[in-house]
């Protein structure tokens, strides 16, 4: 009896310890199994920051790649801008600013109905305020528009390439209603319309002299006032204190024909500037030679392929 009790025990107590056992063996395998997530869970946070990292990286790089196409292309869109401009010019195209589009492609200055006005400001507060007794008005500054600093940037050098030189008739010609001295004559110059021009040429070269004559007109000049009509133009002459010839065009030339030098690439301006005097600055160096021939710097003026500008008989006199 006491031999089965015993038995008995001792099969409880291998059953408690194999029990005990499995439940170590399975407690340690949830742990490796807990561990191994872990792991896991670190490897995949790591390769998701280096993933992002990557990211960040490529943007980064790409952000700076487009960047860089943006300047040149900015660059590019200046010069043909700038490059445009000057064949304008060179043209006889006047450069009227454009509201709105300024230097940079995808800058734009607000037009003035676009620009919101805030509710704090009422209509007494935009009203114009009284003026003060004494007080001087201030002008507000003009600022350069995009266009107009492009153009100063590229201006070309002050010489004879910006002189407007062209072949001309006179239809008609004669005396100023005002002035016994002038000369009031309408001038063919190829455009289509004839310009009205006054010179002071009475008293060097009789009237019927005049009619019908084929000259060199300066066209670029900004129109003034003569003794009450607007002169367009310049008839260009070879000059003495005591005696003035009118250039002559070579033979063949017809009103429009453009007249070129020697050396120099012809740009002329829309309209000269009086303020940066590129007539007065380049007229010392406009003389005829010892063959007649009208220059600049010694350079010949001329009509390409039919021939130079010259004066009747006044010899290394200047051209004005």
């Amino acid at each position: 009896m006491f031999r089965g009790i015993f038995a008995c025990g001792f099969k409880e107590y291998l059953f408690t310890r194999s029990s005990a056992v499995v439940e170590k063996i399975r407690m340690a395998a949830l742990q490796q199994i807990v561990e191994n997530n872990q792991r896991a869970q670190a490897l995949i946070d790591s390769m998701q920051g280096e993933l992002n990292s990557l990211q960040k990286a490529i943007v980064a790089r790409k952000k700076k790649e487009l960047a860089r196409e943006n300047e040149e292309l900015t660059k590019e869109v200046e010069a043909a801008l700038a490059q445009l401009i000057q064949l304008e010019l060179k043209n006889g195209k006047r450069q009227i600013p454009v509201p709105g589009l300024v230097r940079g492609m995808c800058t734009k200055v607000p037009l003035p109905s676009e620009i919101a006005i805030p509710p704090a400001l009422s209509a007494a507060t935009l009203a114009p305020t009284k003026e003060v007794k004494g007080a001087k008005e201030k002008k507000p500054k003009e600022k350069k528009t995009a266009i107009e600093k492009v153009v100063a940037t590229a201006e070309a050098p002050v010489d004879v390439s910006r002189l407007d030189m062209r072949v001309g008739k006179i239809v008609e010609v004669g005396r100023h209603p005002d002035a016994d001295s002038l000369y009031l004559e309408k001038i063919d110059c190829g455009e289509g319309i004839l310009r009205t021009v006054v010179s002071g040429l009475v008293k060097f070269i009789p009237l019927d002299e005049m009619q019908n004559r084929m000259v060199v007109v300066l066209c670029n000049l900004k129109p003034a006032k003569m003794r009450g009509v607007t002169s367009e133009a310049m008839v260009m002459c070879a000059s003495t204190p005591e005696k003035v010839e009118v250039l002559s065009p070579p033979p063949g030339a017809v009103p429009g024909d453009l007249v070129h030098c020697e050396g120099y690439s012809r740009q002329p301006d829309a309209q000269l500037n009086p303020k940066k005097k590129v007539f007065e600055t380049c007229a010392p160096d406009l003389m005829t030679n010892g063959d007649l021939v009208a220059c600049y710097k010694g350079a010949s003026l001329h009509v390409p392929g039919k021939g130079p500008i010259v004066s009747q008989t006044l010899k290394n006199v200047n051209v004005k």
